[in-house]
């Protein structure tokens, strides 16, 4: 990397559609698995252990990155001038996301999780035309319905296909709320920084936070209890792996294509959760299937249009 890549007057790449679709692909594996590592992590650990402990790993993963980057003057400048867009993204796209779905996920299924995680080009689209100047189309008007008409299904009926209202599946809606909020904070100020050095500052300011509330748990002192070893293993893996190497694939994306086409990941998601969920012996209902299957017809149609 080097130092004039940060500077203000950036180049725009060109796009590579290939790479683009290849490294969404693996995205969309990694973060497919993440629920399920979720899960294995909430067996040894609470869920604000688990939230704030994944941010915590993903802080130390970038820390050599971090170390390497504030020798150039260049980087700490345009770090500086951005340093709100940087803040608000490790907010919105990790450090609160991070505690709903440890949360949700402690009462869900793993394969429901990555159901409702679809909504998040939704979002992405919603965000963008109220705050972002971006124009809706039919089709997309279209889209964002019949998705918001999927999610009810996920949301508003049990598994069995009766209805009840399910709180903890609002609180990933309320995630991918999020995540379509971080996408174009990243997308309008973000992206012409490298991938790797936005991530990695991002993570400079809510990697401290995380640190913080971990001291005021056990956190520390379950680590070195026997039977959390392989929860701290998958609780590492979706700190380093899934917040961390990831994140920086899904910035390098938006950068190849588009916001939108980065948060299309979602299209392949639920069914990698579905499978590790099928694996785990979850059971998946037909209302559930139902409602996947509209939320991600509507996703479609938005990226379509």
């Amino acid at each position: 990397m080097t130092p004039a890549s940060t500077q203000e007057s950036v180049v725009i790449p060109q796009k590579h559609p290939l790479l683009a679709w290849i490294l969404l692909f693996v995205l969309a594996m990694v973060w497919g698995s993440s629920f399920i590592l979720i899960k294995r992590s909430l067996v040894a650990f609470p869920p604000e252990q688990v939230a704030a402990g994944r941010i915590f790993f993903a802080f130390l993963f970038f820390s050599p990155f971090l170390g390497v980057q504030s020798r150039s003057a260049e980087i700490r400048q345009s770090v500086r001038a951005r340093w709100v867009a940087l803040l608000c993204a490790g907010l919105f796209g990790f450090l609160i996301p991070a505690f709903l779905f440890a949360e949700a996920g402690a009462h869900l299924n793993s394969s429901l999780a990555g159901a409702l995680n679809a909504l998040s080009p939704l979002f992405t689209l919603l965000i963008g035309v109220l705050f972002f100047g971006r124009v809706l189309r039919v089709w997309q008007v279209v889209g964002i319905l019949l998705g918001l008409s999927g999610s009810i299904l996920l949301i508003f009926f049990s598994a069995t296909g009766s209805f009840a209202i399910n709180g903890y599946a609002l609180l990933i809606v309320l995630a991918t709320l999020c995540y379509g909020t971080n996408i174009n904070i990243i997308g309008r100020y973000l992206n012409h920084m490298p991938a790797l050095v936005s991530t990695a500052w991002l993570f400079a300011w809510i990697g401290p936070l995380a640190l913080l509330i971990l001291l005021t748990t056990d956190f520390f002192t379950r680590l070195t209890a026997s039977t959390s070893a392989f929860s701290l293993a998958t609780l590492i893996c979706l700190g380093v792996l899934g917040s961390g190497v990831m994140s920086v694939i899904f910035n390098r994306i938006m950068q190849l294509a588009s916001p939108l086409f980065a948060s299309s990941v979602t299209y392949l998601m639920p069914g990698v959760a579905l499978l590790w969920g099928v694996l785990d012996g979850e059971t998946v209902y037909a209302m559930q299937f139902a409602g996947m299957g509209i939320c991600l017809l509507g996703i479609w149609l938005i990226n379509k249009a």
